[in-house]
């Protein structure tokens, strides 16, 4: 088994996008902050609507892929390619921009907490054009394993091996081959899930 070492911290800042939605960036913040194929990393959590209320109405994306994974709350994806999707806690989307998509993502409730992640991932320039595309993750289609010591995992993207089972997302054969997980320890608790499949 191989190891990495950590090479740097990256803290997040506060700021907003869309139509005013309160939110944190870490990856993407500057020049200096982007980790390629990485483009941003924007976590969202607020309890207060006025964070969240007013959504990312229509606008355009090109040339890159954006994964959306929702702890809490509820929102509606739309696009111009007739797309629809209800983003629900425990659920996810992956939209491929390529040439070009307009969508909106907006609230679907009027309190409450939203909470959640939002990956952009570079395309290759070989990439860039190709058609858009979209795919809406229920719940109940990411694997769940029992990690040693009583955490959990929940796979999107990717695959991991717990006690010798391997267990794959429902994200597979991207461009750029990826892991995402969902995570989740008890307090002071540790993991080595294994060979993982991706990087």
């Amino acid at each position: 088994m191989s190891s990495r070492r950590l090479q740097q911290i990256i803290r997040s800042v506060a700021t907003s996008d869309g139509a005013g939605v309160s939110l944190r960036r870490s990856l993407g913040q500057s020049q200096t902050t982007r980790v390629d194929p990485f483009l941003m990393l924007d976590e969202f959590s607020s309890d207060d609507p006025n964070d969240y209320i007013a959504g990312f109405p229509p606008h355009p994306h090109r040339g890159f892929e954006t994964v959306t994974y929702m702890l809490d709350g509820h929102m509606l994806h739309e696009d111009h390619l007739g797309n629809r999707g209800d983003l629900l806690p425990g659920g996810a989307q992956w939209m491929s921009a390529g040439r070009g998509i307009i969508h909106s993502e907006m609230p679907q409730q009027e309190s409450g907490r939203m909470r959640g992640f939002q990956l952009w991932i570079n395309l290759p320039a070989a990439e860039k054009m190709k058609p858009a595309a979209y795919r809406d993750i229920r719940p109940e289609e990411i694997p769940q394993a029992v990690l040693p010591g009583g955490g959990e995992a929940r796979v999107i993207a990717g695959s991991i091996v717990v006690d010798d089972r391997e267990v794959a997302g429902p994200v597979q054969g991207l461009t750029t081959e990826g892991l995402y997980i969902d995570v989740r320890l008890p307090v002071g608790g540790t993991v080595c899930p294994g060979r993982a499949g991706g990087a």
